[in-house]
């Protein structure tokens, strides 16, 4: 078989190699920036948005969370677990060893800032609701309820009498 210099073999088991070009044009490059762009454009108003809301979630979630440690603990230790709260954003858990409410020399409490994680987000007890406290049976007093608020609206988060904690 005759063949031209410099040219390959069609068919040929020995010159398998195929030439090909790699890599990106500018065009495609400012294209496909372009587009990216696009679309950056909207979805961030959109995550933007969608802030208040996770933070309005993540708040009650908190307070849920402290709530129920609160009981949990109260079973665990068989005595009274007191919440209270001293401020529109603040929850004070108190170890109450001898069940008289006040925290007494060797009685420890915790002290939880919700606007440590979520800083726009408060909550207020329905007045003349008692705090809740816990017994080691895990059972509360009273029902009490907490709004959970910021700019995207609120939640409610409830402990029932059997001691029960949920967000409605």
């Amino acid at each position: 078989m005759l063949q031209k210099p410099g040219l390959p073999v069609l068919g040929s088991r020995f010159n398998l190699r195929v030439r090909t070009q790699s890599g990106f044009t500018i065009a495609e490059l400012i294209v496909w920036l372009g587009v990216f762009a696009i679309l950056t454009a909207i979805a961030v108003p959109q995550y933007v948005a969608f802030q208040p809301g996770l933070r309005l979630n993540g708040a009650a979630r908190e307070i849920l969370a402290q709530l129920m440690w609160a009981r949990a603990k109260a079973v665990e230790q068989n005595n009274n677990f007191v919440v209270l709260f001293p401020t529109n954003h603040t929850l004070l858990i108190l170890d109450d060893k001898n069940n008289n409410g006040v925290a007494d020399a060797g009685e420890s409490t915790k002290t939880v800032d919700i606007q440590n994680d979520y800083s726009d987000a408060s909550f207020a007890k329905a007045g003349g609701q008692p705090d809740p406290i816990f017994y080691p049976r895990g059972t509360a007093v009273g029902a009490t309820s907490l709004t959970v608020t910021n700019s995207s609206g609120s939640r409610i988060v409830s402990v029932s009498a059997t001691g029960v904690v949920k967000i409605d």
